[in-house]
């Protein structure tokens, strides 16, 4: 999840770019015809338990560089191993909540597309629909805390740029996160939200392909809105339905790793910061420490 952070923290991290070239990349835009309308279709992550029924969330807009608008009123499928398991309509916002049960355990892929329509071209969206058992111990890990440094951003983002434009895995963070998910933890992506404008959907899908070109290992792409104690009330959230096992935050900001020691749980930062931590956080030089930290 990428957090964000106070100026000096931004200044220093490099990060305030990535989220504008979250908000200009539009995958899954389908290309123009005369009869019909291009759109993206953007898809959330869902996290349930197995053989509970979860809501998918997905929004279908207009596709355009700048400003998008929500096309209501078409049909919707919901596909899992390529059969089609839910249907619905989008609403005036363009978006459509599926449900779905599955007891097959993982991050399992899925695919929402547009059916049978007269206005709009075929496009779809992907996600993952991550099933777990709430006794699993979870971590929260910052995605920021996943990035080099990267070089200045231009002061306006260019068209076309996506997150590899710049964008680089922190030395040793996608080996050290699967080996320390390969047989305890289960992974909750963190991605902060700049401001109240910013697109969720947008910034989950880029956040996933992000992780899935540098070899992260699976897990759910968790996005919290901006503003206040917003991270905080989101982990209340998810211990409130069950999840009780994440205990344990890996971030960047001090934003992020103070949502969790204000809710008396371990906190550990990557890199260790410019200045001084937070009291009580844990602090790792490089990712080839924090496994000691934990």
């Amino acid at each position: 999840m990428v957090t964000w952070l106070t100026t000096r923290e931004a200044r220093a991290a490099g990060l305030i770019g990535f989220f504008f070239l979250l908000s200009l990349s539009h995958p899954g835009d389908a290309l123009p015809a005369t009869d019909k309308a291009a759109a993206t279709l953007l898809v959330k992550d869902a996290l349930t338990v197995p053989g509970r029924s979860t809501t998918i969330e997905a929004r279908l807009s207009t596709a355009g560089p700048w400003t998008t608008a929500g096309i209501g009123g078409e049909p919707m499928e919901l596909l899992v191993e390529d059969k089609v398991v839910a249907t619905g309509m989008t609403g005036g916002d363009g978006r459509v909540f599926l449900s779905h049960r599955s007891n097959v355990q993982g991050a399992l892929p899925i695919r929402v597309r547009v059916g049978k329509s007269s206005r709009v071209l075929p496009v779809e969206g992907r996600a993952n629909l991550v099933v777990w058992e709430q006794r699993n111990p979870l971590v929260a890990v910052e995605l920021a805390a996943l990035m080099e440094q990267p070089p200045a951003p231009p002061p306006i983002p260019l068209i076309g740029t996506t997150l590899d434009s710049g964008w680089k895995p922190m030395p040793n963070a996608a080996e050290e996160l699967a080996k320390l998910t390969q047989f305890y933890y289960r992974v909750i992506y963190v991605v902060l939200l700049p401001s109240s404008g910013a697109d969720g959907f947008r910034a989950a899908n880029q956040t996933r392909e992000w992780l899935s070109a540098h070899q992260f290992p699976p897990g759910y792409v968790l996005v919290s809105p901006p503003g206040g104690d917003a991270l905080g009330e989101k982990l209340d959230e998810l211990r409130a339905e069950g999840w009780k096992t994440l205990k344990v935050g890996i971030g960047r900001s001090t934003a992020f790793v103070e949502a969790f020691l204000n809710r008396r749980l371990q906190a550990v930062m990557v890199p260790e910061p410019s200045g001084e931590a937070p009291a009580k956080a844990r602090v790792a030089k490089d990712w080839k420490e924090l496994r000691k930290k934990l």
